[in-house]
């Protein structure tokens, strides 16, 4: 005989209870049914509702009263039809004037007694299991109803009462051994004392009844049928990647429901788990889904770790204080006081040192708590041996489950590294013997975070996914979103990561998409985009709280540089282009580099020299492995080498800066480039990473422009300087042409100083041959005396640099969690 036991979701409405009828009808044709069904969806709060407003002699019970009604009329309505809808509105209606009655006595009396709660309580499923079972009759299945107060028997504490086994087994096995059916329709959560009062099973009640007849009957199997397609990995509302589990031990079955996964009720497992019944979780909405099994099955060969779950609402309560160390019977008056005041305690932990003593509790419950625990210590506070307690509301307890996580090294390391590098700060850590559980207290406003970290770390495969956050989208940028777009099955399949732009600002529009902008319309989408503000980015940015989120600036701008330290605080990496964060004030420049480490927030920058060559990572590893700089030689402008390259004393030398600008080699205001300043900028950027204290102003510029020409405040007047001024240029280039020389913008770096400025480079010097916009560096090091480093490559455009971007987000990809 199987056990199905239909939610609340399942039977909320005529629509549903038809795909209750049709799962029945396609099982019974296999095997004989008990069918244990909830209240119509959202009728049991209705009733709590009418109830407590008519204690408070309020009217407006009648009016939730009516609802109600109506509710159960309406399915009927869309159900039957004839003698059968007849027959079952005058039954309802029977039953709604008792129920008025009740609710007219909690009015005139004031009050709900748990008795009278129980009775007006247990109407929610006894109507919704008459509609369905005349539904079933309806529709011509071999049905029958059979009231569950008939067959289980408990005491009399009512709102919670307590199953009499002995009794309720021997009941259930006579009816269910005798009755020729192939249906039962019995109503979930309700049930009678042996003194004949209606009683109810307390929270997930259906659950209950359905397990309870399940374990009194031989060779029986229990489904719970709901509205998802099993017990999750973690909340799939809350985690995108969330997948059914298929195998579950009740072991982890109990715990994953302790924490919030609201498919289950703990006590639910109970009856059938001492006899071996298993319990299949089922979703009427997808009823061919194979759902999760739970049973005695072990976990030895399969992931340590079987879920991810939370619960939300919690406050810790600190009791501490030097007065507690060594003093036997702290922790049973702290306990005692909330046990007789029925506050459940959800978590304990507590400091070996007898310190302190850390609990969590509901919500609702904490007030009251503090004010219990207080008075209960109230010689110990008033003597300043133990501080008042401590209140800490707005968190959430999360929880790793799994049996034998205990034989796996290393998981609580992981759990708690992967959200500290996701700055989700744990507040309180509990863990049993057992270690079937790893417990954290951590702010509720960074739950889908973490959970969202967690699930990652454990259960996709080693999928990372980044959420990238994208400033500017100009010539760099556009590429780069072109090649994300290209190359994200690639770097899915073949790096383990998957990326995805969330917001993208340039500087008039700003979108944010929480699921990823499509990269394909992302254009048109910016278009239509709110105001852009960079500070309001970095709010949205904050507020939306997502792991693994970088932030990409691909912009020029001094303000947009300036935000970077709101990010880095805030544990989110930072990879850029724009050089001027890194060439500012040398103090700035360490706090940012400091607080990259602190907050564990990648700050990466690559593209502020050479585009996308390895030039600062290699720089990098040389120092890090215990190199030291002796000398650094570079051109470092590919578009001013573009420029030397293409200028013969024919070409006017402003037309190749205009021809410059529209390959995308320069600067939107190419005076950066010829000025020195962008060249200035990358030197001192190499000579710091070379672990060298400059600032901008220390670099000696031995400009060629014309005084003219830098004294202009617009690209316009800038360009007709150089026009202007062709004379001198080709004097520049005469000069080292006779000489069978070419002309290159050199940057130096030795002993401490730093200076830029144009060379007349002879045929044999490495720099000589350099063609296009090519970049090239020398390093001069204790290991490369007489044979320099060399690195030479494409140093401009918006490919490579976009390129370079993207292998910088590879980088933080590939940053290790735990």
């Amino acid at each position: 005989m199987k056990v199905l036991k239909f939610g609340g979701t399942s039977v909320a409405n005529a629509e549903n209870i038809k795909r209750v009828k049709n799962i029945s009808a396609a099982y019974a044709k296999e095997s004989q049914l008990v069918i244990v069904v909830s209240a119509l969806g959202g009728v049991t709060d209705l009733l709590i509702e009418a109830l407590e407003t008519a204690s408070q002699q309020n009217t407006d019970y009648e009016k939730i009263y009516e609802r109600i009604k109506t509710r159960h009329l309406e399915t009927i309505n869309i159900l039957l039809n004839g003698e059968e809808e007849k027959e079952a509105i005058q039954h309802i209606l029977s039953e709604f004037e008792i129920l008025k009655t009740l609710l007219d006595g909690a009015f005139l009396i004031g009050e709900i007694t748990p008795k009278l709660s129980d009775k007006v309580l247990s109407y929610g499923e006894l109507l919704s299991s008459y509609i369905i079972n005349s539904y079933f009759n309806y529709e011509k299945l071999d049905a029958i109803r059979k009231d569950s107060r008939l067959l289980i028997k408990t005491d009399s504490n009512f709102g919670q009462a307590a199953v009499d086994f002995n009794v309720t087994n021997v009941l259930c096995a006579n009816y269910f051994e005798t009755v020729s059916y192939q249906i039962i329709v019995v109503p979930g959560f309700v049930a009678k004392s042996l003194e004949g009062d209606s009683t109810t099973l307390g929270r997930g009640g259906s659950d209950y009844t359905a397990a309870i007849i399940a374990g009194a009957i031989e060779k029986s199997s229990l489904e719970i049928w709901t509205d998802v397609s099993g017990m999750y990995t973690a909340n799939p509302k809350l985690v995108k990647h969330a997948f059914a589990i298929p195998e579950i031990s009740y072991e982890e079955a109990m715990e994953l429901s302790h924490f919030g996964a609201k498919v289950l009720y703990p006590p639910t497992v109970q009856p059938v788990f001492s006899k071996g019944i298993p319990i299949r979780i089922k979703n009427t909405f997808k009823p061919e889904a194979a759902g999760t099994l739970i049973s005695k099955m072990t976990n030895e060969n399969e992931k340590p770790v079987r879920g991810i779950s939370h619960i939300d609402h919690i406050t810790l309560l600190t009791l501490e204080g030097s007065g507690m160390i060594g003093i036997p019977g702290i922790s049973k008056r702290f306990f005692e006081v909330l046990s007789l005041e029925q506050i459940s305690v959800v978590m304990i932990t507590q400091a070996s040192s007898e310190h302190s003593i850390c609990i969590g509790v509901a919500n609702k419950d904490a007030d009251k708590a503090k004010k219990l625990v207080d008075k209960a210590f109230e010689y110990e506070i008033s003597g300043k041996r133990i501080k008042p307690c401590i209140v800490e509301k707005g968190l959430s307890i999360i929880a790793l489950v799994g049996d034998h996580m205990k034989s796996h090294q290393g998981l609580s390391g992981k759990m708690f590294s992967a959200l500290g590098a996701n700055n989700v700060n744990i507040r309180a850590i509990a863990q049993g013997a057992s270690e079937r559980n790893i417990s954290a207290v951590i702010k509720q406003e960074d739950v889908s975070k973490a959970l969202n970290t967690l699930h990652e770390r454990f259960f996709e495969d080693n999928i990372k996914q980044l959420n990238l956050f994208i400033m500017g989208v100009g010539n760099v940028g556009s590429k780069f979103l072109g090649q994300i777009a290209a190359q994200h099955k690639y770097v899915k399949k073949t790096l383990k990561l998957n990326i995805k732009v969330i917001g993208i600002s340039n500087s008039r529009t700003m979108i944010f998409k929480e699921n990823g902008v499509d990269l394909k319309t992302w254009e048109e989408a910016l278009k239509n985009g709110e105001k852009a503000n960079p500070d309001l980015f970095l709010k949205k940015v904050l507020a939306k709280n997502l792991h693994n989120s970088i932030f990409v600036d691909n912009t020029a701008s001094n303000t947009i540089a300036a935000t970077y330290e709101g990010y880095l605080r805030n544990s989110i990496a930072v990879v850029t282009c724009n050089k001027i964060a890194c060439a500012s004030e040398y103090q700035n420049y360490l706090k940012l580099k400091a607080l990259s480490t602190k907050y564990g927030a990648p700050f990466l920058f690559e593209t502020n020299v050479g585009a996308g060559l390895p030039i600062i990572d290699t720089l990098k590893n040389l120092v890090a492995s215990g190199d030291k700089i002796i000398k650094i030689q570079a051109v470092l402008s590919g578009s001013l080498n573009f420029i030397f390259n293409n200028y013969d004393g024919q070409t006017s030398f402003e037309q190749v800066v205009k021809q410059a600008g529209e390959e995308g080699y320069t600067e939107p205001d190419p005076k950066i480039d010829l000025s020195g300043i962008d060249v200035m900028r990358k030197i001192l950027i190499l000579a710091r990473e070379s672990g060298y204290q400059l600032e901008i102003d220390d670099i000696k510029n031995n400009n060629f422009l014309p005084e003219e020409s830098l004294k202009t405040t617009t690209v316009e007047t800038f360009l007709e300087s150089l026009s202007s001024h062709e004379k001198h240029f080709k004097k520049i280039y005469e000069s080292a042409a006779k000489q069978e020389k070419c002309l290159k913008y050199v940057a130096q770096f030795e002993n401490g100083e730093a200076h830029v400025g144009i060379q007349e480079v002879a045929k044999e010097h490495p720099f000589y041959n350099l063609a296009g916009k090519d970049n090239i560096v020398l390093f001069f090091t204790d290991r490369y005396k007489d044979q320099p480093l060399l690195i030479k490559g494409a140093g401009a455009g918006a490919e490579v640099t976009a390129s370079g971007i993207f292998a910088d987000i590879i980088r933080v990809g590939n940053f290790q969690i735990g």
